[in-house]
């Protein structure tokens, strides 16, 4: 493409450009909301824009990859830039910081400390940083490095443009924080986020009551349970220290109180994923993630609408600036897609020139483009590579391939299936059945029986949990994404039981028992009991008389349930 990456964002309102990368922001930085736009504008431009314009063969992002559960990366790109920042909407207090990193001083803090001497002068905390900066600075940096900041203020967040070129070329962490004047700047770099996973992971395993103490086989059944949830509340899959301790570290800022801005950029994901606190999620970290994705809609409005409105990066390649900003979920044993601990809050495509929003378009949760790679996998058109289990595979050119793409496929979207609309699970089922009962393919199939067995367990547990999903809504009363009275939601309750009870011997215990606890939860609502159960049938109109007959067959079909259950463990 023709693009130059310093052309991006040269029309945003309240950013001035000295040069091509020096963003002077029109707007005062004095809180963690407008820090994070200033970075957005910083970080997207050096580590988004800048690397897929000079980068040949620049490894997009699939969009999927942007849905949760989020999965663990199968390369690292060396050669693409990778950092982590935390900010906090207060002065530093060094000693008592609860993580170690070397101290950056601004002119605004009045001070500065040497060997021997308090130092008040302005130039010698300019000579103070420069040295530690340079301490932590590949040696073949220096002269480049005191040739452009030898008069300037590196602790300026103005100067933070050209000196985050520099600071990507470190290992560690960068830090930010509040003056004297209330104004963000640089301050510290080389910092270590402290990590305490074992303590924490047990801890909150405990909670949610899959660990019991001094228990090692149940520790050892549900450690990557617990451990996936957990990495997943803050926005990463099971993956690299930086960003492990990135997720920690948050946790625990968040549980201090504090007002707080953690980022940080992995090589491997080429994501720009924030963690903040948000005043309006009182009980996690708000989580967003940036990345650059290809546009896979084949509707031609909404390519028309990016292209006119100015949204691609890349408009041959329909490439685009994308954020998305997640909604966190307590654990819930009894919920049948258990192990969703995120999901999507909202999506917004980034104008790469003014930095305007757009929430109308969908991009990462296109049913359309899921079944056409689920399509694509079954006839082994599908390009590409995906971790099944430790192995990474390459293509779906045979059918053992195939197989393993499926099987990493429906474990991906498995709770987007159980959860989405009617029309994408039948698209979904008339696929993978016409691939799955091929009579044709029967000889292939018992080549690799395991690895098929394998991929119809996972289909049959999402067939099972739809049909629970549907009772979980109908417990709301909702059917159809419509409300319903109690009737019409008992007689619906009824008829799903009435099947699942001739069906029950092949449904997984976890989802009998799930389905018997939503059924209960019916049976005991407050409202339901008070206004039909408990009353004479002499005081009930014939709607009422009608709901209390339906509640006692729905009290009839859970003990036939039960029963079952019992017999079924009985005769392991």
């Amino acid at each position: 493409m023709s693009q130059k990456w310093e052309e991006f964002f040269l029309n945003v309102n309240d950013i001035h450009w000295s040069n091509p990368g020096t963003a002077l922001p029109r707007f005062k930085i004095d809180n963690i909301l407008a820090l994070k736009r200033y970075l957005d504008i910083i970080h997207i431009k050096s580590c988004l824009l800048k690397p897929y314009i000079e980068t040949k063969d620049y490894p997009l992002v699939d969009p999927g990859e942007l849905l949760p559960s989020f999965e663990a990366d199968l390369y690292e790109y060396e050669q693409l830039p990778g950092f982590s920042l935390v900010a906090f909407s207060r002065p530093i207090d060094y000693f008592n910081e609860i993580f170690q990193f070397d101290i950056i001083h601004t002119v605004n803090e009045g001070y500065i400390i040497n060997q021997k001497n308090v130092c008040p002068l302005p130039e010698n905390i300019h000579y103070n940083n420069l040295n530690i900066f340079l301490n932590k600075l590949p040696k073949n940096l220096h002269e480049q490095f005191r040739s452009e900041f030898s008069d300037k203020d590196i602790a300026d967040l103005r100067n933070y443009g050209p000196l985050f070129n520099y600071i990507l070329q470190m290992d560690r962490g960068h830090v930010m924080a509040l003056d004297a004047n209330n104004d963000f700047y640089l301050a510290g770099i080389y910092a270590s986020f402290p990590s305490d996973l074992d303590t924490e992971l047990k801890r909150f395993g405990l909670r949610i009551k899959k660990f019991q103490p001094n228990n090692n086989i149940r520790y050892e059944l549900n450690r990557n349970f617990v451990y996936q949830f957990f990495m997943e509340l803050y926005g990463f899959p099971i993956v690299s220290e930086r960003r492990t301790s990135a997720a920690l570290f948050a946790r625990r800022l968040f549980k201090l109180g504090e007002t707080f801005l953690i980022r940080v950029l992995g090589q491997s994901d080429r994501t720009i994923t924030t963690l903040y606190a948000d005043p309006k999620n009182k009980f996690y970290p708000r989580v967003e993630k940036i990345a650059l994705v290809k546009v896979e809609t084949t509707k031609k409005d909404t390519l028309t609408f990016l292209r006119d409105k100015g949204y691609f990066v890349d408009p041959e390649n329909k490439v685009v600036l994308i954020r998305v900003i997640y909604r966190q979920h307590k654990y819930d044993p009894n919920n049948v897609r258990e192990d969703r601990a995120l999901s999507v809050l909202r999506q917004e495509l980034i104008n790469p020139y003014t930095t305007e929003i757009c929430t109308s378009v969908n991009i990462i949760k296109d049913t359309y483009s899921m079944t056409l790679k689920l399509n694509d996998i079954v006839k082994g058109e599908f390009i590409g590579r995906i971790k099944y289990k430790r192995e990474i595979v390459e293509n779906t050119e045979t059918h053992e391939k195939r197989l393993k793409f499926l099987y990493a496929w429906l474990n991906k979207h498995q709770r987007r299936i159980i959860g989405y609309s009617d029309e994408f699970y039948a698209n979904v089922v008339k696929v993978l059945d016409n691939y799955l009962l091929d009579s044709n393919l029967s000889d292939k199939f018992n080549e690799h029986h395991t690895l098929y067995q394998e991929v119809w367990k996972k289909y049959s547990y999402i067939q099972q949990a739809r049909k629970i999903k549907i009772l979980e809504d109908l417990k709301k009363r909702k059917y159809n994404n419509q409300r319903i009275n109690y009737l019409e939601m008992l007689e619906k309750v009824n008829q799903i039981l009435g099947e699942l009870k001739f069906e029950v011997v092949n449904y997984f215990d976890e989802l009998i028992f799930r389905t018997i606890f939503i059924a209960e939860s019916i049976l005991n609502d407050p409202y339901l009991l008070k206004r039909y159960v408990k009353k004479k049938d002499d005081d009930l109109s014939e709607y009422g008389q009608k709901i209390k007959k339906l509640y006692g067959r729905l009290v009839a079909l859970v003990d036939d349930l039960k029963s079952i259950r019992k017999i079924k463990t009985s005769l392991r």
